[in-house]
């Protein structure tokens, strides 16, 4: 026998679980429907994982070293980027120049960032890798449209990094290659990884 899942009524949803906005949806944590079910605590899901944790705080040492930081501010631990009315997105790594930043004033970024870096998907999107790729492609052109200049998206289950920049073609790469993040910044992440002893 067939069955369907009854769809979620996101009227129910607490607002907690709400991880992104994006064109207006409400973009939930990975793992909210344990929530909702009562199997999980919502402070079970909304974390980030060893690995990927591990990884973020890894490249944005690295980073830290590595670019200008007289021209450059570089935030990370999901920083709030505000892009527009129903577009507010968590920034796993953001690379500013300071020439664009205003004085911080305890809210989401409202201005973009030249450089962003992604490690893994943290929202439901209909636990479908089709949709997956449909949330990589909408959230970046929403970047690209607010002024980003280059999406790095690091996708720790297949070891790949998508590359993309407005207006060029997409590139999918192995981590182990060498990957422009900034002027002449270029991260190796297996390289990274191996250096720091972490292992995956």
């Amino acid at each position: 026998m067939i069955t369907t899942e009854e769809p979620v009524q996101t009227s129910a949803i607490p607002a907690r679980l709400i991880r992104e906005v994006l064109n207006g949806r409400p973009l939930y944590y990975k793992g909210y429907r344990d929530v909702l079910a009562g199997q999980v605590k919502s402070e079970e899901i909304m974390g980030s994982s060893d690995l990927q944790s591990v990884i973020v705080g890894a490249i944005y040492g690295y980073l830290w070293s590595q670019i200008n930081r007289r021209q450059y501010r570089m935030v990370t631990s999901e920083a709030g980027l505000h892009i527009s009315k129903g577009n507010n997105f968590a920034a796993d790594i953001a690379i500013f120049d300071k020439a664009t930043l205003p004085v911080l004033k305890g809210k989401y970024f409202d201005v973009p960032p030249k450089v962003l870096v992604e490690v893994d998907i943290r929202i439901d999107w209909d636990e479908d890798v089709a949709n997956d790729v449909n949330y990589i492609l909408e959230k970046s052109q929403t970047l690209f449209d607010f002024g980003v200049e280059r999406v790095l998206w690091v996708l720790t289950a297949s070891r790949k990094v998508v590359v993309m920049q407005p207006g060029k073609d997409s590139i999918i790469t192995d981590w182990s290659n060498d990957i422009v993040v900034l002027d002449n910044c270029v991260l190796n992440i297996k390289n990274l990884l191996d250096e720091e002893e972490i292992v995956y």
